[in-house]
């Protein structure tokens, strides 16, 4: 019998195998909480919530709303602004919509008439939040979040564009904020 001087049986020393199934249990929780977070947070209400939070006083326009509002029947102007780098851009975005820097906008270079509805969006809206917060400070009377951003407009199955042409992905940010999209709107990262 294996022991200490004082009777005791000493703990089985690591075995290769029980790291290894130690290892695939880490790995597989970690997946499944991945995989949690993606089902849930797909929810454009939960961003939402989210991003309120952080940025409380903004003004929501829900995918919806916004393509009744494209489809042209209103007599007001609608400018659209994307926030997402060029990156993004280049992959798709929303038929008409002007690329501004989320970083270093440039407000003063923006063309917006007295009375425009402008609608603001990103992938998921929490980018977009900071400029409409910005826009309203200067005076833009209506301006509104995309809630959901692009990623929830595209899971929808409402047009995207490459410029005129219309295509079925969007820029994922990264891999994990991609989980938010269909799988099948995932465009390959480069």
């Amino acid at each position: 019998m294996s022991g200490t001087d004082d009777g005791r049986r000493a703990a089985p020393a690591a075995t290769g195998v029980g790291l290894r199934a130690r290892f695939a249990w880490v790995i597989m929780i970690a997946l499944g909480l991945t995989i949690s977070f993606a089902l849930v947070m797909r929810n454009a209400g939960t961003w939402k919530a989210l991003i309120s939070a952080r940025f409380p006083g903004i003004e929501w326009v829900d995918s919806e709303t916004l393509s009744q509002w494209m489809d042209g029947s209103s007599s007001e102007e609608l400018v659209l602004l994307d926030v997402r780098t060029p990156e993004e851009q280049r992959v798709s975005q929303l038929r008409g919509a002007q690329r501004i820097d989320a970083r270093q906008p440039d407000l003063d270079s923006l063309v917006i008439r007295e009375g425009a509805k402008v609608v603001v969006y990103c992938s998921i809206g929490y980018r977009s939040a900071a400029l409409v917060g910005d826009l309203k400070r200067t005076g833009v009377e209506h301006v509104y979040n995309l809630e959901g951003g692009l990623f929830d407009w595209a899971n929808h199955g409402r047009p995207i564009y490459r410029g005129e042409e219309r295509v079925e992905q969007v820029h994922p940010f990264n891999r994990i904020w991609g989980l938010l999209l269909s799988p099948d709107l995932r465009a390959k990262s480069r």
